[in-house]
């Protein structure tokens, strides 16, 4: 067992209006993500369904405190932009969720083996 920060991302104050900046945010969003995985600190993350109570995604962070998780949700594209904000949990679960970015990256196939 160990302990991570649990991130529940919300719908903000801010949408960006559909166009390219709106791409733009989002592709800065999953580079982010991919940054944070590959650093070890972001171990799962993901969209929730359509939920009428703004929740659109989570992030597991892989840190020692909420400041710790603060500081990298909040460099976060969509969190600059005010299209989602945070909400942060002390968690406590398994040291096995460590492996889920090696594991992901080997269950995956790569885009260009895609039908």
């Amino acid at each position: 067992m160990r302990q991570y920060v649990l991130v529940v991302l919300k719908t903000g104050p801010r949408r960006m209006p559909d166009g390219a900046a709106r791409d733009a945010m989002f592709a800065g969003h999953f580079a982010n993500m991919e940054r944070l995985s590959e650093e070890g600190r972001l171990v799962l993350a993901g969209p929730f369904m359509k939920d009428p109570a703004g929740w659109r995604g989570l992030f597991v962070f892989a840190v020692a405190d909420v400041e710790e998780a603060r500081r990298l949700a909040e460099s976060d594209p969509v969190i600059v932009n005010g299209e989602m904000v945070a909400e942060y949990h002390p968690w406590y679960g398994s040291a096995a969720n460590m492996l889920l970015p090696e594991l992901h990256k080997q269950l995956v196939r790569p885009a260009t083996a895609r039908p």
